[in-house]
């Protein structure tokens, strides 16, 4: 069974940091780029970040360059997002997504499996 688990999020106060996690099982991890979205209330989901399953590139959002970090341990099956300087903008659900491609795209339509997400929430 696929399964990718999102954890880390919470609630912070704007200028803060956390640290998303995804732990994913159930398919051959280093052969699937990764990525993460996000969904506020009553917006369009958002593609943040992704990276590469082979030489470890990366994708950023211009609304979370130079503030989010997005990295990969293939020997736990697991991908942090470490998101710093945070803003009330940032709150949303944010979900990880694997995708067998070669090619790493903010495309949400392109991905295989999803995480259930894991609420963030800035306040200002």
């Amino acid at each position: 069974e696929v399964q990718l688990v999102e954890s880390g999020g919470g609630l912070v106060q704007a200028g803060g940091s956390l640290r998303l996690s995804c732990a994913a099982s159930g398919f051959t991890f280093d052969d699937y780029a990764i990525a993460w979205f996000r969904q506020a209330p009553g917006k369009e989901r958002e593609g943040v970040a992704c990276i590469s399953s082979s030489d470890g590139s990366t994708f950023y959002a211009d609304s979370v360059k130079g503030r989010f970090t997005f990295s990969r341990n293939n020997a736990k099956n697991t991908v942090y997002l470490q998101m710093n300087s945070l803003k009330p903008e940032d709150t949303a659900v944010y979900y990880c997504a694997a995708d067998d491609s070669a090619v790493i795209t903010p495309k949400g339509s392109r991905y295989d499996y999803w995480g259930q997400g894991t609420q963030v929430t800035v306040s200002s």
